[in-house]
């Protein structure tokens, strides 16, 4: 999900974004040895080395720092390297260790593992991302979402316009608030019969399924894959900026549809405009599949998926701070009823969620033990970069030369409108979201070095996750780097040229409308 999650299917890639080793039908691509872009984890695994060995050249400073802990304005100064080679190479070996249990000693700023002061590793967010990889799991193990949305798109089978609106802002709600993407490879064999049935095109199931998961991440709320890593590597609660990222998720999920839509209705009125033709034998499989009736939803189905909907809607109670958004004061006072909760009470939530619904489903002890821990299991590599990507922060952190690094990006921002800011970081992120596909990896290494930045330019810190999500979640619309891109087309039987000339206008509006919204929201802040 959101390039991380990845089930046992055979048309997946991994938890990364690793494009799966298919042809255009469909089949194992055992005899290619062509070039194939590494995974995650071997992205990371360079990137720890490149800066260990970066360390060295780049100069070692710090700023001051206020009571509140962050960097403060114009205070950088040139200080002497607190290591030798022997302590970064030990920093080296120790560096996974670090990103996960890594203690910053309180006066000395240096962190390893046997200190006593503050955890600087990522071992909350690591068990947060296993948590709800458990929980997930055991949710689709009882099929209620699957069979659900089957249901919805076979009731409006006679539908077209209604029936790609309303799947698509199921997949966007869903891409929003639990990074759904590579689970969409599942729909596939439904959703293109049943729009070929209705006199669409192949490209039409493709944008509808790909867009529709996708601008959900791109704009995602509570997604804890993007939003909730990034939040915790800025330093800031899931909950801040939700009222921006959701006004835009409304606004750019109505004009990716109305695209997808669009498309639809003129190819309906013209067949020869398609982009991808009609395959021999599509009409008679489209027929076919029109009148095959889903399954009924059970009564545990239905209650599986109220429980579902209320652990999202609880965590999103809890994790806002409802003071500063119903009063406009970031320094509101509390509500008592806030909950203020964070990434132990959300791991222990979906933990907890996950054995109810278990429970719930009649999965029995032995079913819900095992896919509770293949669920575990299945996240390990999302958990995994995490881990990595934040150990390539303590490398710079003992190194000093984190400080250094932004002083030098310091100098770009200085000057510029709040506006100008915001933008600045859509764009930067754009090339990083390309080379690191994950976004829970991608976030872990550039939020504390970013983040800082939006307090020189006297903005938020939700305003640079904002930006940053946005980014990564543009870039994900369309490189080939991901399995839900590359998998998707291959299932669709689309090619990868058609796809691209399908949805390069769609970026490019998106692209001016997202630098609108962070430049606004960068403004009202």
């Amino acid at each position: 999900m959101s390039s991380e999650h990845a089930t046992d299917s055979p048309t997946q890639g991994g938890h990364d974004g690793e494009p799966p080793e298919k042809d255009d039908t469909g089949k194992k691509d055992e005899g290619k040895r062509g070039f194939r872009f590494p995974s995650a984890l071997t992205v990371l695994a360079i990137v720890t080395i490149a800066v260990w060995a970066l360390s060295f050249a780049i100069p070692s400073g710090e700023y001051q720092r206020g009571e509140d802990g962050k960097p403060v304005q114009g205070s950088y100064h040139h200080t002497p390297s607190p290591e030798d080679f022997i302590q970064r190479l030990n920093d080296l070996f120790l560096s996974p260790v670090n990103g996960l249990y890594g203690i910053r000693d309180a006066d000395t700023g240096q962190v390893a593992p046997d200190n006593a002061g503050d955890l600087y590793g990522a071992a909350g967010v690591f068990l947060f991302v296993i948590a709800i990889g458990a929980f997930i799991t055991v949710v689709f193990a009882t099929g209620a979402l699957d069979r659900g949305i089957a249901r919805l798109a076979h009731r409006l089978r006679t539908r077209g316009a209604v029936l790609i609106i309303a799947i698509m802002t199921v997949f966007s709600v869903l891409g929003s608030v639990e990074g759904f993407a590579e689970e969409t490879l599942g729909f596939y064999g439904l959703i293109i019969p049943l729009m070929l049935a209705l006199g669409y095109d192949r490209m039409v199931a493709t944008g509808t399924i790909i867009l529709g998961a996708g601008v959900g991440v791109m704009c995602s709320t509570v997604n804890p894959f993007a939003t909730g890593v990034a939040s915790s590597a800025a330093d800031i609660s899931l909950g801040d900026g939700i009222v921006l990222r959701l006004v835009m998720l409304v606004v750019l999920t109505a004009v990716t549809i109305a695209y997808v839509v669009r498309y639809a209705v003129r190819v309906k009125a013209d067949p020869s405009r398609s982009l991808v033709g009609f395959l021999p034998g599509d009409r008679e499989q489209a027929a076919e599949a029109a009148t095959t009736e889903p399954e009924e939803l059970t009564r545990t189905h239905k209650i599986v998926l109220v429980a579902v909907t209320l652990t999202f809607a609880f965590m999103i109670f809890a994790i806002i701070p409802w003071a500063q958004v119903l009063t406009g004061d970031a320094n509101a006072v509390a509500y008592v009823w806030e909950l203020d909760w964070s990434f132990s009470e959300l791991s222990a939530l979906f933990i907890v969620a996950a054995v109810l619904v278990g429970l719930l489903a009649g999965l029995g002890e032995e079913k819900l033990s095992s896919t509770l821990i293949q669920g575990a299991g299945d996240f390990i590599s999302p958990a995994l970069i995490i881990m990595l990507a934040r150990g390539v922060t303590v490398i710079m952190n003992n190194a000093k030369v984190t400080d250094t690094v932004l002083h030098s990006m310091e100098g770009a921002v200085s000057g510029t409108s709040s506006a100008v800011f915001g933008i600045m970081i859509f764009v930067v992120n754009l090339p990083l979201a390309f080379l690191i596909p994950s976004t829970s990896g991608h976030a872990t290494l550039a939020m504390p070095i970013l983040a800082p930045l939006a307090d020189f330019a006297d903005v938020p810190r939700a305003l640079v996750v904002t930006a940053w999500q946005a980014a990564s979640g543009w870039m994900n619309l369309w490189v080939p780097t991901t399995a839900v891109i590359m998998g998707g087309i291959a299932l669709a039987k689309v090619g990868y040229n058609q796809y691209l000339r399908f949805v390069f206008p769609l970026l490019v509006i998106l692209f001016v409308l997202i630098c609108g919204f962070v430049a606004i929201g960068s403004g009202l802040s």
